[in-house]
Parts: structure tokens; C-alpha cells; sequence
């Protein structure tokens, strides 16, 4: 059974919010990366895990949408984004349905002519588009790179989702797996709660505060007795405008926040939660070498 096997690296690229976490999410059939209608929601390479004991497995690598940087952050991600496609085996590149390549697409034409790697081309959203349409953009795209495969998919909606993961076994090499076959992601429980506090702020404040806030675990201790974890975190924003905007009235915002969070880090952990939340102001920290990297974002770890 060994010999048959199947393992390795596969890389989820494109521009933001195309989808890339959720396709992930879905593949994995659990909630690792956040989502959310925001750019820049994927800040780190996210590792996670696909297992099938008959065939292998596939690790894959969710990266930060590929974009023109505005600050500091926004080069450290497309950094990351781009140096993803130097360890994989297989490239995903997630587009949404469209007759139009833009600057941002070729951009990524040249990145993967670089690579010489299979290229898996998914055209994403298909449920938002008439079906006819489909081969349209399947031709518009064939046009610009000769991709191994293209596949039509709802990342939402699960459709064609076996037939993405069929296809990335055919370009794997040979090899036994990389982790036990229990494991579902190589990011820190920690790392997972900060991400999930941020998503629920990303979603609870739309549009009234921009992608500009962090968040720190200052401490997450398991109680002695009982099924009990204490988190204390702080939600970190660039102005004291913002710093309002979060708490709320009466600290209303805060408290919204604070339940949407406890609720999925309590099915996280498995455990009862309690979830303390502060605010703290950071003026740009978007374009602080130093703060970014209190924040976990290291160009050296990439």
C-alpha cells in the first residue's frame, strides 16, 4: 500500500477574495483559515492537511491574495504569497468567472511561467454565473497559460470539489505522508484563536474600520478543574477613531465581538471558554518593522 502513496505540497494562489480560504476550508471539510468579503483577510502561509489513508496526502498551503502593496504588511504578504510557489509540487490558481484578465492576472502568468509547475486553473463562484458562460471564460483563460487542468467550481456551494482533489493527486509525486493522519493544520491553537477573533471583528464592523487591526493572545491558560480555558486578547487598531468604532456604545461592539468569538473558539478547543477582550491603539503599525513583527507577521519565517 506504501508504494502507491502519494504526498505533497499544494500551493492556493490568486488575487484577494477569490476564495482561496474557503475552496481550503471545504477541501479540508474544517475551518482553519478566516473568511471574510475583506482583502487581506489571509495575512501568513496557513498549512493545512488533506488525508486519504488510500491514496496519501496533500498539504496544503493557503496564501495571502497576490496585489499591489500599499504598506508594509501588503509586501510582506504578496512576499509570502509568491514565495509559496518555490516548495510546492502543485499550484492552485483560484480566478472568479470573468471574460477579463487583468494587470493582477498576468502579473501571476509571470510568476507561475517562473515556477514550472503543474498549474490546476479553478474558476470559482460558477453559482453566480449562467452555466453557458462557463466555457466562455474556460477559453479565455486557456488562452493565456497552458494549464494542466481547469475545473469549474463552487468553493460555497461544494460543487466539483472531488474533482479538484483527483486531479491534484495525478500531479503528486510518490512518497509516504508527511504527518500523522489525524492532523488537520500545523498552526498553533493560538494562532488559530487570534485569527478567529479577527474574522469576527472583520465581520462585525463591515466597512466602518479598514483591515487595520491585529490581534495579540496575551494569555490563554486551561483551568486546573473543570472544562475551562481563560483567553485574554487584545485587538489592536492604527487610530483612536477606530478604537471607539470597536468598543461601541456602552461597549456594545466589544461584547458582539467577544460572543461571535467565544462561540467558535468554544467548538475549536472543545471546552467552555472565558474570552476577555481589550483594545489598544498602534498609530500605522501597518508600516512598523518592529510592530508587525510583535504581531507575527516575520519575513524571516517565510
Amino acid at each position: 500500500m506504501e508504494e502507491n502513496m502519494k504526498s505533497g505540497f499544494v500551493t492556493i494562489i490568486g488575487r484577494p477574495n477569490v476564495g482561496k480560504s474557503t475552496l481550503m476550508n471545504q477541501l479540508i471539510g474544517q475551518k482553519i483559515a478566516i473568511t471574510s468579503k475583506k482583502p487581506q483577510t489571509t495575512r501568513n502561509r496557513i498549512q493545512t492537511v488533506y488525508t486519504d489513508n488510500s491514496r496519501g496526502q496533500i498539504v496544503f498551503l493557503d496564501t495571502p491574495g497576490i496585489h499591489q502593496a500599499k504598506n508594509k504588511l501588503g509586501e510582506y504578504m504578496v512576499h509570502v504569497a509568491e514565495n509559496s510557489l518555490r516548495d510546492v509540487d502543485v499550484i492552485l490558481w483560484l480566478v472568479e468567472p470573468s471574460n477579463y484578465v487583468g494587470a493582477g492576472e498576468q502579473h501571476i502568468v509571470k510568476q507561475l511561467e517562473k515556477a514550472k509547475l503543474p498549474v490546476i486553473l479553478i474558476i470559482n463562484k460558477i453559482d453566480t454565473v449562467e452555466r453557458e458562460k462557463i466555457l466562455e471564460y474556460i477559453d479565455t483563460y486557456r488562452k493565456i497559460y497552458d494549464f494542466d487542468e481547469i475545473i469549474p467550481v463552487s468553493a460555497l456551494r461544494g460543487t466539483n470539489l472531488s474533482d479538484v482533489i483527483d486531479s491534484i493527486y495525478k500531479y503528486l509525486p510518490y512518497g509516504p505522508m508527511f504527518y500523522d493522519e489525524d492532523t488537520v493544520t500545523d498552526q498553533p491553537k493560538r494562532q488559530i484563536v487570534a485569527e478567529i477573533i479577527r474574522e469576527k471583528s472583520l465581520h462585525a464592523l463591515e466597512e466602518e474600520v479598514p483591515h487595520g487591526i491585529a490581534v495579540v493572545i496575551e494569555s490563554m491558560k486551561d483551568r486546573k478543574k473543570g472544562n475551562m480555558t481563560d483567553i485574554e486578547a487584545t485587538i489592536v487598531c492604527e487610530r483612536e477613531s477606530h478604537k471607539g468604532i470597536i468598543i461601541g456604545k456602552g461597549g456594545a461592539m466589544l461584547k458582539k465581538i467577544g460572543s461571535n468569538a467565544r462561540f467558535e473558539i468554544e467548538r475549536l478547543l472543545e471546552r467552555k471558554v472565558n474570552l476577555k477582550l481589550w483594545v489598544k491603539v498602534k498609530k500605522d503599525w501597518r508600516d512598523s518593522d518592529s510592530l508587525m513583527k510583535n504581531f507575527g507577521y516575520r519575513k524571516e519565517d517565510v
